[in-house]
């Protein structure tokens, strides 16, 4: 069933003030608000300052034309429908701006009823393409669930994920210890079409060379001292499925050689053994070091590096994603709480505004830890106040945090920081928080914030 549409703000081009009164006066019989312009030029700042819902431009104009208007609109603002006004003679030009991206055009003259159910139908599809983005936005976040983020940068590597995941190619992931590069992993094989296989990972930097060599490639009885019996590798019990290599850069240039050999021919040899086995598995190594610098300094094989790195995604690390932080206290904290049989009502703002303040130098993992030790000593009923989060990380945090804000402040600074990051673009900013931009809007007004000096 078709919505109907209940006002909004429509900006009327025409370099004929009448025409701007008449038009005017039928949009606000028909419940509408308008903002008139008769100099087609200043249409970009007045779209910037007005963010109307909709634009109703005549084609016939001295400056810019209608089809000039419409261009440079939909490339800076694709999303704002926009209706053309033409007379009889130039209905031709009237179906190019549709071809153009005009959602319709009005042929003069018209009646006030036909103009509304114009109006009104070009919003409409407006807020259907916009119910339908939400709803495959909403679709792709569920998909990838396990990964906690709207920063712009945990959304880039979703994508980057959506794309490579099908894909048989090997992935180099890198990133700081604790930032969730073998939740990475795993989401990447989940998504596979070795899926059904196994996933094994394995911690490169926690065995020695010869250790990590029979755990990977296997081993016959008697390779070595103490191999009583035969023993099948990682490569070979991951057949058909993915082989995590974690902390790929701690390995030895002896190991890279026969890791190397293994990726070329995509055949090894248990330890002890002169028969090739095929190696049928996706490859997928992470590092916490930066692995160029390791090659240039002649600890890590160059070959090897690039044929690891098909596809490179690099996790940022927590400090870089602050406003995070909230999203993964609320997933973490239910967890523990219902493990430890606490009733938590969650972080006080003191405490937030505590874990927002500090650099996280163990990222996720540390905050993890942090969560869980929180709960235990937060007593039930209440929230987690400041004297519940270890001493140290109050310290650190009361020099960079003079006066706890309030939810409301947090909120406000979040805002005003995105409106900064996009130039005061309202429109990127209510995309880049991942609201919709009338919801930006009504927060803008609760919050007392003023865009009068940046229109």
């Amino acid at each position: 069933m078709t919505r109907e549409v209940k006002g909004g703000k429509i900006l009327v081009l025409d370099d004929e003030p009448d025409m701007l009164e008449n038009l005017s006066r039928m949009l606000r019989l028909g419940g509408f608000e308008t903002v008139t312009l008769s100099d087609s030029e200043r249409v970009i700042e007045t779209v910037e300052a007005e963010m109307p819902d909709l634009i109703l431009t005549d084609m016939r104009m001295p400056k810019l034309s209608g089809m000039m208007v419409l261009r440079r609109c939909k490339a800076a603002y694709p999303e704002i429908p926009v209706l053309v006004m033409t007379a009889y003679g130039s209905i031709a030009s009237a179906v190019e701006t549709v071809k153009e991206g005009a959602e319709d055009y009005l042929v003069k003259p018209f009646s006030p009823e036909e103009l509304l159910i114009k109006v009104r139908k070009a919003l409409q599809l407006r807020d259907l393409l916009e119910e339908n983005r939400n709803l495959r936005e909403k679709a792709f976040q569920n998909r990838f669930k396990e990964i906690i983020g709207r920063h712009p940068r945990i959304e880039e590597i979703l994508k980057q994920v959506d794309r490579v995941a099908p894909l048989d190619c090997r992935v180099l992931l890198l990133g700081e210890s604790g930032t969730g590069k073998g939740l990475l992993a795993e989401t990447i094989h989940r998504h596979s079409s070795r899926k059904e296989g196994p996933f094994y990972p394995l911690n490169c930097g926690a065995l020695p060379d010869t250790l990590l060599e029979s755990e990977l490639f296997g081993h016959e009885k008697g390779a070595f001292t103490g191999a009583v019996s035969p023993k099948r590798g990682f490569f070979e019990a991951a057949r058909g499925g993915t082989l995590f290599l974690d902390e790929i850069a701690e390995t030895t240039p002896l190991f890279q050689v026969k890791l190397l050999q293994v990726v070329e021919k995509g055949t090894f040899f248990r330890l002890g053994s002169t028969r090739p086995i095929k190696a049928d598995v996706r490859l997928i190594a992470a590092t916490n070091r930066d692995l160029k610098k390791e090659v240039e300094a002649g600890r890590f094989r160059e070959d090897l590096y690039y044929r690891l790195s098909v596809v490179t995604i690099e996790i940022p690390p927590l400090r870089e994603r602050v406003e995070d932080i909230p999203l993964f206290v609320e997933h973490f904290l239910p967890y523990y709480a219902t493990h430890l049989n606490k009733k938590i009502t969650g972080f006080s703002p003191e405490a937030m505004a505590i874990l927002t303040g500090y650099p996280w130098p163990g990222n996720v993992r540390e905050l993890q830890n942090i969560v869980e030790r929180a709960v235990i000593m937060a007593p039930s009923g209440g929230p987690i106040r400041p004297e519940h989060l270890p001493c140290e990380l109050s310290r650190r945090c009361q020099s960079e945090v003079p006066a706890p804000p309030t939810i409301k402040d947090a909120e406000k600074e979040l805002i005003l920081q995105a409106l900064e990051a996009c130039n005061w673009n309202r429109t990127r900013a209510a995309k880049r928080l991942g609201i919709g931009r009338r919801t930006l809007y009504d927060k803008l007004a609760r919050l007392g914030i003023s865009l009068d000096s940046h229109s």
